[in-house]
């Protein structure tokens, strides 16, 4: 019985990156084995197990057998016999496929050191192509290890086998949960627009985010990629790097895009893609908001009172102030003017968040009892008020 550390633990170690989670695998080993030395079973697929002491994860030495389609078609065997190397040729990249024994002795059976010295992606047997996640999870690492002076680059090879999977239909067999779960994963890494560009190299944007992919030609791609890398640059949180993405993926431009027809399907195509994602709601309602809204938060310095305390109400920003202000500082990022691209402070976001801070001021309460004998008039006056606060802060 044999246990080595394997995986992202030894990869993120070899680049210099503070290592989050280990994991390791047994050889030699029968769940019986483990039991007997005190480990918890966890493990639902294939035998893993808790460390009794550090509680990290301890998995036997397996191999797999794809049977059906999807991400989910797989027989795992474990048995004391499986070799190391055998469970490390059934792992995605080489760079994930090396092990580190107790005395810190670097097991890379398929390349992995070499590859981390040249910043390539390679597969490491065809067993990629069975798992449909490896492509988005290449894709997020593209995002992630997007280290200077120059990025990952993806092997051939493995594009090729990438888009083969396309082709057959494998990406199509992901269910909306993983794909956002690697997608928002992605989006919180150091160069979200990696994940987007190798993602579309292989064909999968087109499966995943047509609507992006239908962009990708023009220049309107570049300028939207930009602005997500500087949502990074700037640790925005996801619901602002999810929304900046979603906030404008017309294809059918005009010369106004402030017109009605124009903010319907910004806002449509956002509500659309978060459906079929099965986005978090949060995530959702900030992309919808933004799509609908930046042109208008951008326009605030010419609004009247009025106008700008409607645009609160459609925010619905009195019951929630926090998601408002949220929405203020993703079209700051949106129009460069915040701390993401320079000093300068954005002016519609200081003058909407201090009408907001006026109109909460108002007393709604007291107005709606010298309404009480007309309550359809208690909107109506509550509006009225706010807008005159506003006015007066401004005289």
């Amino acid at each position: 019985m044999k246990t080595y550390m394997v995986g992202g633990a030894v990869r993120d170690a070899l680049l210099g990156y503070p290592v989050q989670d280990r994991d390791f695998v047994v050889v030699g080993a029968s769940p019986q084995d483990m039991l007997a030395q005190g480990y918890l079973p966890v493990g639902k697929d294939f035998p893993v197990f808790l460390h009794p002491r550090t509680h990290e994860e301890y998995a036997l030495a397996r191999t797999e057998r794809k049977t059906a389609a999807g991400y989910k078609g797989f027989v795992f065997h474990t048995d004391a016999d499986v070799t190391l190397e055998q469970d490390l040729i059934r792992r995605d990249l080489s760079i994930n496929a090396m092990a580190q024994d107790d005395d810190g002795t670097i097991i890379d059976p398929y390349g992995g050191l070499q590859d981390l010295e040249s910043r390539i992606f390679r597969h490491v047997s065809m067993a990629f192509c069975e798992d449909p996640v490896r492509i988005l999870r290449l894709a997020r690492f593209a995002a992630r290890f997007a280290i200077p002076p120059r990025d990952f680059s993806v092997a051939q090879e493995t594009t090729t086998l990438m888009q083969e999977m396309v082709a057959a239909g494998e990406v199509d067999a992901l269910v909306a949960e993983r794909v956002w779960q690697e997608i928002s994963r992605g989006l919180m890494e150091a160069r979200p627009s990696r994940m987007f560009e190798v993602l579309r190299s292989c064909g999968a944007l087109q499966r995943l985010l047509p609507e992006l992919d239908a962009l990708w030609s023009g220049p309107a791609a570049t300028q939207l990629m930009e602005l997500l890398d500087a949502t990074a640059q700037a640790a925005c949180p996801l619901t602002t790097r999810y929304a900046v993405l979603l906030h404008d993926l017309t294809t059918a431009k005009t010369s106004d895009p402030s017109t009605p027809a124009q903010e319907k399907q910004r806002t449509a195509l956002a509500d659309a893609i978060s459906q079929r994602l099965k986005v978090p709601a949060d995530c959702r309602d900030l992309a919808i908001m933004l799509a609908r809204e930046h042109l208008h938060i951008q326009a605030a310095m010419n609004m009247s009172a009025a106008d700008q305390i409607d645009l609160l109400g459609r925010c619905d920003a009195y019951r929630k102030p926090q998601r408002f202000l949220e929405l203020l500082s993703a079209a700051a990022c949106l129009f460069g003017k915040s701390e993401v691209k320079s000093d300068a402070a954005y002016e519609p976001q200081i003058q909407l968040a201090r009408a907001l801070e006026l109109a909460q001021q108002v007393n709604g309460g007291e107005i709606a009892s010298q309404h009480a004998s007309m309550p359809s008039q208690i909107p109506v006056a509550i509006r009225a008020a706010r807008i005159a606060a506003l006015e007066a802060a401004t005289d």
